[in-house]
């Protein structure tokens, strides 16, 4: 970490107006769809049908075979059709299992619904387990692992911040959700063993900050926590030492905390009540590239270029189709990715094109990085092929947040260089 750091947050122009009050649109699936067989990055997964089997909205199709427990469940009834490997939102190819589509959408309860004050925590945890909750803010870790064996955490915090430009989708997901929002953080804090639970939106959302505030009437326990309108507010590490004023080395644990997406909570409290998994998303197109942003609530597994025709094409011939936010999501070459139960936007960009100049030694990189690193140093020493410097620069630290970019006067693609060293750094460790 620098010596001299600066406010290490910046507030961006968020361009929300696009989609936070409109109508969401629905979009259904077309005639196939496809199921990623990936969790976290581990592709060891179980499929658990074959080729000619029909399935329903909810039939248990697959599950990871490793370390950890998450169950795959199809979103639409129809019959399986076998695998293929088209792109993945993570930037590479990966075998998805394909659903033929019979249009009925006949649901099949995977697991019944669980009364979860008179559950046990134990059983609560495998609830969670079994019905394949994962983080919804775009990470997907598996829930359940921050609640298995959790130790002198005394706060729960619920992320409803999504500061990330464009995306609005858990805003409309909270605003349309407000009792399971209440019922999952109600559960969360149960298994948590914490004391209380801090629901952090950002300050100027007063509309939705009433809400909440209105629905916790009489709740004990919960209480919302406004936060100031900044990048990268939403970040673990910034969210949690706005509140708490600690930091942590690798987990929030470490300070007695546990912090989940308000998406994430909202969706096992809809798996406590009705006994389904996620089988569709909320999530957010948007941008200048698109011609109707809007929020779509989807099937898990329908290609993103079916969700841009459904709101009329794109805006112009040559645009960046990023997964995510414009900040830290991926730049993806083609549109036949898909929707994950973890994906929470699609950012639609022009492509315009940058005019970089040298470096001008400003620091605004250093002072702006919500890490603490010396962006610019990391990319010289990634650009030299130093790894000792990229060792020294701690460079696996970067969040991949994009603000270094952001903020060069000179137009320099900061964040990639840091991005770059940040992979030699794995790699290496492999």
């Amino acid at each position: 970490m620098s010596i001299w750091i600066g406010a290490m947050q910046k507030h961006l122009e968020g361009h929300k107006g696009l989609t936070d009050h409109n109508d969401i649109v629905r979009v259904d699936a077309g005639k196939f769809v496809y199921i990623p067989l990936m969790s976290m990055f581990s592709t060891n997964i179980e499929v658990l049908v074959k080729e000619g089997d029909s399935v329903k909205v909810g039939t248990m199709i697959a599950k990871r075979s490793d370390h950890m427990t998450v169950p795959f469940f199809s979103s639409v009834s129809g019959k399986v059709v076998g695998k293929q490997t088209i792109m993945h939102a993570v930037l590479k190819p990966l075998e998805h299992l394909v659903i033929e589509n019979d249009g009925l959408y006949e649901k099949e309860q995977p697991f019944s619904p669980i009364d979860f004050e008179k559950a046990t925590r134990e059983e609560l945890v495998d609830f969670m387990m079994n019905a394949g909750i994962v983080g919804c803010g775009g990470a997907g870790f598996p829930t359940y692992m921050k609640y298995k064996n959790p130790q002198n955490i005394s706060t729960l915090i619920i992320n409803a911040v999504e500061c990330e430009p464009y995306i609005t989708a858990d805003y409309r997901e909270i605003s349309n959700n407000i009792d399971d929002l209440v019922l999952g953080v109600k559960a969360m804090l149960k298994l948590s063993t914490a004391k209380e639970a801090w629901i952090a939106i950002k300050s100027p959302k007063k509309e939705l900050i009433a809400k909440v505030r209105a629905a916790l009437v009489g709740v004990s326990g919960i209480v919302v926590k406004e936060v100031p309108d900044v990048y990268p507010m939403g970040w673990e590490r910034t969210l949690v030492y706005q509140l708490l004023k600690k930091r942590y080395d690798r987990l929030p644990s470490e300070i007695g905390c546990i912090v989940n997406n308000a998406t994430t909570a909202i969706a096992f409290a809809k798996a406590i009540r009705t006994g389904m998994p996620i089988v569709e998303k909320t999530l957010t197109f948007s941008g200048n590239g698109i011609k109707t942003p809007a929020n779509v609530s989807v099937p898990v597994g329908v290609k993103t270029a079916e969700i841009v025709a459904k709101l009329g094409g794109y805006a112009s011939e040559d645009v960046l189709l990023i997964a995510g936010g414009p900040m830290m999501g991926k730049t993806i070459p083609n549109d036949q990715f898909v929707v994950t139960p973890y994906g929470n936007a699609v950012t639609i960009l022009k492509t315009e094109k940058i005019d970089s100049v040298a470096c001008l030694r400003c620091g605004r990189c250093n002072d702006t990085c919500p890490a603490g690193l010396l962006p610019v140093r990391i990319n010289n020493a990634e650009q030299a092929a130093d790894l000792d410097t990229i060792v020294k620069l701690r460079a696996d630290q970067c969040i991949e947040c994009g603000l270094c970019t952001y903020v060069c006067p000179s137009k320099l693609d900061v964040a990639e260089g840091v991005r770059r060293a940040k992979r030699i750094l794995q790699l290496k460790k492999k």
